[in-house]
This record gives structure tokens, C-alpha cells and sequence, in this order.
């Protein structure tokens, strides 16, 4: 059973219309206690680093969000869920994040090394390149995703990096993960059948974790 964390800044129809396609059972909830006994997590997330944060910190779910990643169980963060992974985000003032990967989340800058101006927020289809190893990409290959969002995340740290999108000159972090813990800065359950693979194989981690139980 996979539980959705509702803290009020997720995209939780979409997300949960996307589980019922591929049939996994998942639930919602506000109750960390719920939440703690779920197979797997996912994380969603529309709108401010910093609002989403103070949120999660007010009730909680920061710290469960933490105590489930070091159970070993499966976390997804989507988009926004992706970024607060992170250290810290620039997004309203320095925001602390999870802090459960290394890297930060900054504006993209409107303007290329070169000088050129591009469109902020990068919205649109862009095609994945795969860059490391991870059971989301099992069966998989290359193909386009869509993206809305104005941050990005920076790390130094590339063994955290799955996947990447090209947008002008920068490499985009589209999906990160380090041992239980995953991220897709796009939108799958908006990403056609390139989306719903990634989550039928994140489903198909919360299967293999229950069945471990």
C-alpha cells in the first residue's frame, strides 16, 4: 500500500488517478501514524519550497517523512516533493529542506552563459537522458517527459543523479535517487506512457517491500 502525503501543497488527484490506472492500492492522509505503515511514500508537491516546508515542519510530517526514509521503505518525491529532498532551497529566502539528499534548489537564472534569455518557468516536454542506475528505469528507455517549474536542483554529488533533461545550456536534474529514497522533478502522471512507467516501477518497489514483510 503506498500513502500519499497530504499536507495541503500536492497535486494529490492526478497523482492518485495515475496510482488507480495502474491499479496499486494507495491511501491519503494527514496522519503520520497512517503514513509511517505504508509500504512506500510519495511525496507530492505544487507551489513554494519555503509555505511547503513550514507546513511540514508545523505538522510534523517533516520529521515522519525522515524516520520513513531510514526504515528503508520506498519514498517518491514529485516536482515540488522532489525539491524539498534537498539541503535547502533560495526560493522566498534560504529555506532548510530534508536534507535527506546533498544538493540545493535555485531559480533558474532566465539567461544563458552566453547571454541569451530563455523562458522561466521551463515548462514543457523534454526528452529525458538516463545517467545512472536505478530500478525506476527497469524495462525503460529514453523518452520525453513534461516539466512546469521555475527551481531546479544543483549537487555536486552525481551518483544521486538517475536522469536529466537538457533545457538551453544546463542539465536539469529530472530523476535523482540514493538507495530508498527517489525523486522526479517532472510530472509522471502527466508524462504519458513514459510517466506511468516510472511509476508502475515504483509501484512494483512498494510491492516487493510488502512482500519482504
Amino acid at each position: 500500500m503506498i500513502g500519499i502525503v497530504d499536507y495541503g501543497m500536492g497535486n494529490l488527484f492526478s497523482v492518485s488517478k495515475a496510482l488507480e490506472r495502474l491499479d496499486a492500492p494507495y491511501f491519503i492522509s494527514q496522519s503520520k501514524e497512517e503514513l509511517m505503515e505504508a509500504d512506500a511514500l510519495l511525496v507530492p508537491g505544487v507551489g513554494s519550497f519555503r509555505d511547503a516546508m513550514d507546513v511540514l515542519n508545523q505538522t510534523g510530517l517533516a520529521e515522519m517523512i525522515r524516520d520513513f526514509a531510514a526504515t528503508g521503505k520506498p519514498l517518491l518525491g514529485i516536482c515540488l516533493g522532489m525539491q524539498l529532498l534537498f539541503e535547502e532551497s533560495s526560493e522566498n529566502g534560504l529555506t532548510a529542506g530534508l536534507k535527506l539528499l546533498p544538493g540545493k534548489v535555485d531559480r533558474f537564472s532566465g539567461k544563458t552563459a552566453d547571454g541569451e534569455s530563455y523562458k522561466v518557468p521551463h515548462m514543457g516536454w523534454n526528452k529525458l537522458r538516463f545517467t545512472g542506475d536505478s530500478p525506476l528505469l527497469t524495462s525503460l528507455q529514453e523518452e520525453y517527459v513534461y516539466f512546469v517549474h521555475s527551481y531546479y536542483v544543483k549537487t555536486d554529488d552525481q551518483d544521486v543523479l538517475v536522469a536529466v533533461g537538457d533545457y538551453y545550456d544546463m542539465e536539469v536534474p529530472a530523476i535523482v535517487g540514493r538507495g530508498n529514497i527517489y525523486g522526479m522533478q517532472f510530472h509522471p502522471e502527466k508524462s504519458s506512457d513514459m510517466g506511468m512507467g516510472l511509476l508502475r516501477n515504483f509501484t512494483k518497489l512498494a510491492a516487493e517491500r510488502k512482500s519482504e514483510q
